[in-house]
């Protein structure tokens, strides 16, 4: 009898540990610091994919158990995705927001649950629920854009004529707003005073807006700008707020013969740095772009996850700027930089976020 209740002491030891090898069934290793869930937007972009591996490699390394999940721009998608989070038990939850004021309901019972969002590079809007916002300083993205297309082309020095179509972001995203007002504060007074020329008249955000960011939307809207404003004319210079956008409109110039001695690109903005785009550019077609190092944004936004878990205050920089219609969201923006053909090696090779072989 002694030596079966040693035995069965053994196997409820063997039980026991095996059920804390599991992790009471919560999946997954690692978790003791917390539950993370990151919903991003989409794969389709390569800028997403590396936001959410960086924040994902970054939580993991501090000890957090992560859901990375990715809805392929579908607003349904998303939500249920941050619905299953919710019903998982996460601590916190990161959302880059497809449509910024579609989460109101979901993010109410996320709150419910006791669940701090922080919003990650696009700001979520409608919503009181919001604690924080990790970003970049997205007007003076677009102040960069602009200011690289005055100083290609002269136009502080009074040159012109020249011709310009006009390209925004998708209207679902607060940034989109930022990014072309920051823009147009330096391009306004040169369409103004005739140095720069629209011919398709279209200047209105709603008018050259790009839902989802689409490329394809992007190089049919160029096709009939093309075919309809400049037959005999040429475009000088295309404000593109995103290189998905970019490498669209120059699918549509080289179709008609742009990017040939005789009829050179026109000056072409973009922004994230893709590295189809960073190819462009040192291949001559693309101008310039935005990088935004996604790998210090993923450090910030684990830093304000992991303060709120503390019930700390994270770090900011911004208390004015980013209104979501029902609250100011502390926020932290980060510095974005132009790139172009003279400063891409050091830039994006020196800083390791991109090889010498990648860029061939």
């Amino acid at each position: 009898m002694k030596r079966k209740r040693i035995l069965n002491l053994i196997l409820l030891l063997v039980a026991a540990l095996a059920v804390s090898a599991c992790g009471g069934g919560s999946g997954g290793s690692g978790g003791e610091a917390g539950f993370i869930g990151i919903a991003m937007p989409t794969k389709s972009s390569e800028r997403w994919v590396h936001d959410g591996n960086n924040m994902k490699a970054e939580f993991e390394k501090r000890g957090y158990k992560v859901d990375l999940q990715y809805a392929e721009d579908i607003v349904e998608n998303q939500v249920s995705q941050i619905e299953n989070m919710i019903t998982k038990g996460v601590d916190v939850l990161v959302i880059a927001a497809i449509d910024g004021e579609s989460l109101t309901n979901v993010l109410e019972k996320a709150n419910s649950q006791g669940i701090k969002i922080i919003s990650y590079d696009r700001l979520i809007r409608k919503t009181p629920h919001v604690s924080y916002y990790a970003t970049f300083d997205n007007f003076k993205v677009g102040v960069l854009q602009g200011s690289y297309i005055e100083q290609a082309l002269g136009l502080k020095e009074g040159k012109g004529p020249f011709n310009i179509e006009l390209f925004a972001g998708s209207p679902d995203d607060n940034n989109a707003y930022f990014f072309f007002d920051g823009a147009m504060s330096v391009l306004q007074p040169y369409i103004d005073n005739g140095q720069l020329v629209v011919r398709s008249g279209q200047t209105d955000f709603d008018q050259v807006a790009t839902l989802r960011w689409d490329g394809a939307t992007a190089q049919a809207r160029m096709d009939n700008l093309l075919s309809a404003y400049y037959t005999t004319e040429r475009v000088d210079a295309v404000l593109s707020p995103y290189d998905g956008i970019s490498i669209g409109v120059i699918s549509s110039l080289k179709g008609v013969g742009y990017g040939s001695a005789d009829k050179p690109m026109p000056v072409i903005t973009g922004q994230d740095a893709e590295l189809a785009s960073i190819k462009s550019i040192i291949a001559g077609e693309q101008t310039s772009t935005i990088f935004k190092d996604t790998r210090e944004l993923a450090k910030k936004a684990v830093e304000m996850a992991e303060a709120v878990l503390k019930g700390e205050e994270p770090e900011v920089n911004d208390t004015t700027t980013y209104d979501n219609g029902v609250k100011v969201v502390p926020s932290y923006l980060l510095e974005p930089v132009l790139v172009d053909k003279s400063n891409y090696k050091e830039v994006l090779i020196d800083s390791g976020y991109y090889t010498e072989d990648q860029l061939k």
